[in-house]
């Protein structure tokens, strides 16, 4: 138990908005920015499928987000593995 109940409204407060500020910038960067080539635009606006209800399917750029998180999980992994081999385990 807690002596100050307003403690468990600052944690839910502490761990919530951060976590709707990354999502919003998440997708605010799938939506906006990709590498630009000389194709790109044609990419965009050439429709390849369309389903029923109105939905068309395009051949998209792949968004620079998702290029940064899977280069950032790649080098944290080498790095791990590096600095833990490195180290040595200790139990």
């Amino acid at each position: 138990m807690r002596f100050f109940e307003l403690l468990n409204i600052q944690h839910f407060a502490l761990y919530l908005l951060p976590a709707w500020a990354f999502i919003f910038v998440f997708a605010a960067g799938l939506s906006f920015a990709y590498f630009r080539t000389s194709e790109s635009e044609k990419k965009r606006s050439k429709i390849i499928e369309k389903f029923p209800g109105g939905i068309e399917g395009r051949n998209a750029p792949f968004p620079l987000v998702l290029i940064m998180v899977l280069a950032g999980t790649v080098i944290w992994a080498l790095g791990y593995i590096l600095f833990i081999g490195l180290g040595g385990v200790i139990i």
